[in-house]
């Protein structure tokens, strides 16, 4: 990585030794909504040295309100291109790699048959999750999962725990589920809110890619999700 001096402040805090294991390490980012685009820039600022970025869908007026590619001038575009170009806008010598697809059980093998020194999972479809979380435990890959956002408005309650230890999170308490029933009842760091949901704010969907239903979101909760999942990732990563 050339031209280093936009790191200065980082590595003033952390020290050059670490900022460079930083440097030296590639990060796995699934989902570029509300959680994933948050999560992806802040680990580009950290000034992670590669990058894939995973997404297969395109900005609609509807994520304006909570996602960092959603524009009013974005509407219809990929949201992993318009993601690409703003992390390589901050950081030109990035190795980035782009997958413009939506997660499905042969892909998400697929992609983690690479090497990943962490994965940063923000899928907000339940099977999809199920999927990539089971694929990245048996593989003992180093991940960190996004519970659900929506529904929720103190960025205060927001907890990294154990999934074993969620609760007041109906998206984490259907995915414990979904995982006990294929053997897997611990060993997964997430990230959830311990505020209680608003439930009156669900909505049933159409169904597209296996997501059935959704909560309401305020702007700053799942960006909020998103940085902290990214300080997870790069605490981790500094720390091995």
């Amino acid at each position: 990585m050339s031209d280093l001096a936009w790191l200065s402040r980082t590595e003033l805090l952390i020290g050059k030794e670490k900022l460079q294991k930083l440097q030296n390490a590639h990060v796995l980012v699934v989902g570029m909504g509300g959680v994933g685009s948050f999560a992806a820039e802040f680990i580009c600022r950290s000034g992670i040295g590669t990058m894939t970025i995973v997404d297969g869908d395109v900005v609609d007026p509807s994520n304006r309100n909570r996602q960092l590619p959603a524009l009013s001038t974005t509407h219809g575009l990929s949201k992993a291109d318009v993601m690409a170009e703003r992390l390589l806008a901050i950081n030109p010598y990035l190795k980035l790699h782009v997958i413009k697809e939506f997660i499905n059980p042969d892909r998400a093998e697929q992609i983690l048959s690479q090497s990943f020194d962490y994965v940063v999972d923000a899928i907000d479809s339940i099977t999809p999750k199920i999927t990539f979380i089971k694929a990245a435990f048996e593989k003992k890959v180093r991940i960190v999962s996004s519970m659900g956002a929506g529904a929720k408005l103190d960025p205060t309650q927001l907890k990294v725990v154990d999934i074993s230890e969620t609760y007041n999170c109906p998206f984490a308490q259907y995915v414990r589920k979904r995982l006990r029933e294929l053997g897997i009842q611990k060993g997964i760091k997430v990230v959830f809110s311990a505020e209680e949901p608003i439930r009156e704010s669900l909505m049933l969907t159409d169904g597209r890619n296996f997501k059935k239903s959704a909560y309401g979101t305020i702007s700053y909760l799942p960006a909020t999700f998103g940085s902290v999942c990214a300080s997870v990732v790069i605490r981790d990563l500094i720390e091995s």
